[in-house]
């Protein structure tokens, strides 16, 4: 026997005679933040601190029938950065994919290498592989733990933003992947849902990948941003590529497998470069703020959820900040996706309750708004509910990084108490609206004060400026529709001189309503967005556009023309896993047999799926609501280059062609089925005037 054999069968003997002293024992402990483990849930049942090593006792639940994994490599953390690898695993085999049982509940124990008895908060991590489960903050319900502020991060890490963050200018986003294959790494493409505030619409990027593995996509942008292309479909694992990118900048990247084969994304230049730590961060601020996002209590009781949150957040991002060591530009623009997660989350959780306390039934062929709870729904419209917002630098300028800032705009904009205000100002005293020019400006001005009172501000924040500059773009088409019938309504002899005076004074003309929002904007570069904006849409004299040469997508509206000679197309962009847009086909079913008899008209349904075919459930559901209609199945990616040509994120999603085969302006576009009708005979009449005048 071999004298190395020997010493260690000695060893395993005087470790098994040698009883494992406990230091301490954590029954239910609580953590902070449960990360990456979707649609799901880890938690810790039971900690053991010994001197041979520390045991947690886990417990994963996960939807019953899917796999699941944890690896050889993960570790303990505590607070000063320290690891404590794993030993073994009991319960659960490690490296390899374990189907959650019927129960959808999976208990597993886990020995680590003992940690010193004083440390009293600490993390799971499943290794430092991209997407790694991660159980955050583990500690005794009992200890008092010292959470930092944001005060204390922010003067930690002083950064400041650069004079010219705000600029319009063009991003490329070019680079290689090494070895790629189409074949093995299933995609040739890939796509980013792309937004710029500015912009009234959203879009999608999409390049494509060629053989030798190049790539290469330019875009224009505002501000700085942080985004990344993704591929819907990877046999290999890799599927993202992660940028931070300021207008002007060319962004090399280069992907190539590290020494455990993983692909990495290695940044050659730029701004990518210079906060690479923070792109590369596992910490997913949106996740974190989860619980508040999805809070099921009371308005009353959110504030102590919100607070909550934030002082986890704000511990998570010290954490990460320790294990990455970030500089502090990348500590500040952390700080900005915490700030406006947790905005978004809180906005987030109104609209959900709101959802709760109210529904819609169907009574007599129609829907009737029914609340569940009367003084709950109140209780969704008080200002004061909303002061967990005050702690949220909306002037931050780096706030603009966050893929999420968009959505949050949105969620601030129609904010029940920001409306609420707003309606009160236009009651008439049988409880109507009255839309007037004069009402149109106590909006704008109550809107902005509401907003003020919302973030907690004696001023218009940059944030709240941009919720104005949305109004502003959503209601212009309206406004110009207005300019273009004045001349027609003052020409009117059927209306006395008085009448026809009276309502030239009432109507909100673009004329008239575009100087009362500009003179709103008091930041310099919204101001001037807001009137290049004004500018370009006012050069838009032609009703139409026509669709570019050497396009794919364009090719496809091209062939359905050619297919509808003489008719108009009004093409809708739908998805099976869209409730919407299933929604609005399934009403409009009548309407549509009615549309089918015309001969001017060809509604046409387009749709993307994982295959060209179509899955089995999308066939049933063409069988049952569309049968006889022009449907067209494609692949998702061939959809995503439908949304770049169209320039549109969400659906369901209307475009309208003209039998000449051309894209119809967006404010005579038709826009789903419920004014078609009118809205079909406007368009048409439309073109009839220009032509008379042509």
């Amino acid at each position: 026997m071999k004298k190395s054999t020997i010493i260690t069968i000695l060893l395993a003997l005087i470790a098994l005679t040698v009883q494992a002293k406990t230091y301490k024992t954590i029954i239910n402990p609580e953590a902070i933040a449960c990360m990456k483990v979707r649609n799901g849930d880890l938690k810790a049942l039971e900690v053991n601190f010994r001197d041979t090593a520390t045991t947690v006792h886990f417990r994963m639940e996960y939807p019953k029938g899917q796999l699941f994994r944890f690896v050889k490599e993960s570790y303990l953390l505590d607070e000063a950065g320290n690891r404590y690898p794993l030993r073994a695993a009991e319960g659960i085999a490690l490296d390899k994919w374990v189907m959650s049982p019927e129960s959808g509940v999976t208990d597993f124990t886990m020995h680590f290498e003992p940690m010193p008895k004083k440390v009293q908060l600490f993390d799971f991590i499943e290794g430092d592989v991209r997407g790694a489960f991660m159980l955050l903050g583990i500690h005794d319900k009992k200890a008092k733990l010292k959470y930092p502020t944001l005060q204390e991060l922010s003067d930690a890490n002083p950064y400041t933003v650069p004079a010219d963050w705000f600029t319009t200018d063009t991003i490329t986003i070019r680079g290689r992947i090494e070895g790629y294959d189409a074949e093995k790494f299933g995609f040739t493409s890939m796509e980013c849902l792309y937004e710029d505030v500015f912009e009234k619409d959203a879009t999608t990027l999409v390049f494509n990948i060629a053989p030798d593995g190049t790539f290469e996509k330019k875009f224009q942008a505002s501000y700085p941003i942080r985004q990344m292309f993704f591929a819907r479909e990877s046999k290999i694992g890799f599927d993202n590529i992660p940028f931070f990118a300021r207008p002007g900048e060319t962004i090399q990247v280069t992907v190539r497998p590290d020494e455990q084969g993983q692909y990495q994304c290695i940044y050659g230049n730029g701004s990518s470069k210079d906060v690479e730590r923070w792109l590369k961060s596992d910490l997913n601020m949106s996740d974190l703020a989860h619980p508040l996002r999805t809070f099921k209590g009371k308005f009353s009781e959110a504030g102590e959820m919100a607070e909550r949150t934030w002082r986890n957040m704000l511990y998570c991002l010290q954490k990460e900040n320790r294990r990455r060591h970030f500089t502090p530009q990348e500590m500040q623009l952390a700080l900005a996706d915490l700030q406006l997660n947790f905005a978004n989350a809180m906005m987030d959780y109104a609209m959900y309750h709101e959802d709760d306390v109210k529904k819609y039934e169907q009574r007599d062929g129609g829907y009737q708004l029914v609340i569940l709870d009367s003084l709950e729904n109140k209780e969704i419209g008080k200002m004061e509910n909303y002061k967990a917002l005050h702690r949220v630098d909306f002037d931050n300028p780096l706030l603009l990084t966050c893929d999420n800032y968009p959505i949050t705009i949105n969620r601030i904009q129609f904010a029940r108490p920001v409306r609420n205000r707003q309606n009160e100002e236009i009651l008439d005293e049988n409880g109507g609206y009255v839309i007037s020019f004069d009402n149109s400006k106590k909006i704008l001005s109550t809107g902005i004060l509401a907003l003020r009172e919302l973030m907690g501000t004696d001023h218009d924040t940059f944030m709240a400026q941009l919720c104005v500059y949305k109004d502003m773009q959503s209601s212009f088409n309206s406004w110009r529709s207005i300019e273009d019938a004045l001349p027609r309504i003052l020409a009117d002899t059927t209306l006395t001189a008085e009448e026809r005076k009276e309502a030239e004074a009432s109507l909100q003309p673009v004329s008239k309503m575009m100087p009362l929002y500009l003179d709103s904007f008091t930041d310099s570069f919204i101001h001037q967005k807001a009137e290049a904006f004004y500018a370009a849409k006012m050069a838009q004299t032609e009703l139409t556009t026509p669709l570019p040469t050497d396009n794919p997508a364009a090719d496809l509206i091209r062939s359905l023309c050619a297919k509808y000679p003489g008719r108009y197309l009004i093409i809708d962009f739908w998805g099976m896993g869209c409730g919407p847009c299933r929604a609005a086909i399934q009403s409009s079913k009548a309407k549509r047999a009615e549309m089918a008899k015309r001969d001017d008209v060809k509604l046409v349904f387009i749709a993307g799926e994982r295959t060209a075919e179509g899955s089995e459930a999308y066939h049933q559901y063409v069988n049952e609501w569309l049968a006889d209609e022009e449907t067209i199945c494609i692949t998702n990616t061939d959809f995503s280059r439908m949304q770049e040509l169209f320039h549109f994120n969400g659906i369901p999603h209307y475009e309208t062609i003209t039998p000449d085969c051309r894209r119809v302006r967006d404010d005579l576009n038709i826009n789903g089925y419920y004014n078609i009708d009118y809205e079909l005979q406007k368009m048409i009449e439309s073109f009839k005037v220009t032509s008379i005048n042509s």
